[in-house]
């Protein structure tokens, strides 16, 4: 399998969480096949640039987070789609 750029890394961790609606972070971690370090580090720039958000629950005493996609990220999986058809089209 060929390694993936970062572009790909980020559409691949926003699918992850489209496709499950909302997603803890070892599933996250696990369907997009990142280490915990490289998923943490992509997550905090995605939801610093408001592509995802992190949400926390109380569940007996204990605290839970996952991830939504945004709006803003659904644009980005969007857009991202319509360049690899662009380069399919052309044989890039």
């Amino acid at each position: 399998m060929p390694k993936r750029n970062r572009i790909e890394i980020i559409n691949d961790i926003l699918s992850s969480i489209s496709s499950k609606g909302k997603i803890k972070p070892t599933h996250l971690m696990y369907k997009s096949n990142l280490s915990h370090t490289l998923m943490k580090s992509y997550l905090e720039e995605l939801i610093e640039k408001n592509m995802v958000e992190e949400k926390k629950v109380e569940h007996k005493k204990h605290e839970h987070s996952y991830f939504i996609i945004t709006e803003k990220g659904i644009k980005f999986m969007e857009k991202f789609k319509q360049m690899k058809e662009f380069e399919e089209t052309f044989g890039l």
